[in-house]
């Protein structure tokens, strides 16, 4: 009995399998639904994984015990990012540089070294060729604190900064720009009318979480930066921890220094620990959301199937009919019903992830993209339910078709 019903249920599944077959357009255009929506899905959440490594990457190379000081509460009282303007209104009544220099002197026991930076805008250019650019004010162990790598030249001497003299250090991108195959080292560009000797070349960084690329600033001494362009608003304090263990002890002990000259509102310590917990919490709802929306495609995909299962009953009541004539059982007549239904999704699911396998390699180049079992799981589990779902409704009529009145039907 038992070797009956495994023959009957392998008899029904090659039927089902010869019945999809028969017309490959049809069955194509009914999968379409879900290939795009799988894809989709699984693409889509792909990137933003993706971009959330990358940018765990950065702050890793970073270093653990880097430590933040900015104006204001640029994560947000809630977590969330400040506009830019409160930030920059905030930050030109308190950060100063004389600050930096009492949290040094305090702490010397725990932070190794710190910094100060500003950032302004404008054009750099070389010869004929112009670019917009970023150009940042760092003092000279930011280069340490932050890790940057360089390709050619060297970083800012203690000199350069106290003496504020004009020289540059270009990020990849703008060396690349101004100078193409050039080597820039010796060479003096303008930025914004005033001349500057470029001393050195950084290797490529990447992006800079939402602002302009690390790769299109241009470096100056702090103190040329300031006098030049007039500017005295820092945009940061970023220190550098003896003891990665004792980051926590480290923030308390700056917060307790700056509490001297400022209010608790005036500023913030953080480490990159709380940076990517608020990244990813807003990479991870901006992933689902994305995710929700193609899934849509899903919905419309499991209608695609149920509405083509049902012409396909009617197309096929004589075969339904003879088959019950011939002893096949309601069961039987809407498992095959079933097996259709779940076999259009199922290989419209495979498609769809090596559609976004293959997409996900086109555009790691330009973009960060990592497909994941969890993504791969969780679409191709949707896809097989939608046509389990959506295949009820038509196996269920199929199987309540009298055999009798069947084989009547024209």
């Amino acid at each position: 009995m038992e070797e009956l019903f495994i023959n009957m249920l392998l008899f029904t599944f090659k039927l089902a399998l010869k019945s999809i077959m028969r017309n490959k357009s049809r069955t194509f255009l009914t999968m379409l639904g879900i290939i795009i929506g799988v894809s989709s899905v699984v693409l889509l959440t792909s990137i933003g994984t993706g971009l959330k490594i990358y940018i765990e990457q950065q702050f890793q190379s970073l270093g653990s015990n880097t430590i933040y000081v900015a104006p204001g509460n640029p994560l947000g009282a809630s977590g969330g990012p400040t506009s830019q303007a409160a930030v920059i209104e905030r930050s030109k009544r308190t950060l100063k540089k004389r600050y930096l220099n009492q949290v040094l002197r305090e702490n010397r026991d725990l932070i190794r070294s710190g910094v100060a930076s500003l950032m302004s805008s404008g054009t750099a250019k070389y010869k004929t060729k112009e670019e917009k650019a970023t150009f940042y004010g760092a003092m000279t162990d930011y280069a340490k604190i932050t890790h940057l790598k360089l390709k050619a030249g060297r970083w800012f001497a203690k000199d350069d900064d106290q003496r504020s003299r004009r020289v540059v250090v270009l990020g990849n991108n703008i060396g690349e720009k101004l100078f193409g195959t050039v080597d820039p080292v010796g060479k003096k560009i303008k930025l914004s009318s005033k001349s500057y000797r470029v001393i050195g070349v950084l290797e490529s960084r990447g992006g800079g979480f939402g602002g302009p690329s690390w790769d299109d600033f241009v470096y100056l001494p702090f103190a040329t930066l300031s006098r030049d362009f007039n500017i005295d608003t820092i945009k940061a304090f970023l220190f550098q921890a003896k003891d990665k263990t004792k980051t926590d002890e480290t923030i308390k002990a700056i917060k307790k220094t700056l509490l001297k000259s400022m209010t608790e509102d005036d500023f913030s310590v953080f480490d990159q620990t709380q940076i990517l917990s608020t990244v990813n919490g807003i990479l991870n709802v901006l992933t689902l959301g994305l995710g929700g929306i193609a899934a849509i495609s899903l919905l419309v995909g499991g209608i695609g199937i149920m509405n083509i299962m049902l012409v396909s009953v009617t197309e096929r009541t004589r075969e339904i009919g003879l088959r019950k004539a011939i002893g096949a059982t309601p069961n039987l007549i809407m498992l095959q019903f079933l097996i259709e239904a779940i076999l259009l999704s199922v290989i419209g699911g495979l498609i769809g992830l090596v559609l976004a396998y293959v997409g996900s390699l086109l555009i790691k180049p330009y973009f960060p993209a990592q497909v994941t079992w969890q993504a791969v799981i969780l679409a191709f589990g949707v896809s097989t339910v939608v046509g389990l779902i959506f295949g009820v409704m038509p196996a269920k009529r199929a199987a309540k078709l009298s055999p009798i009145e069947a084989l009547r039907y024209e």
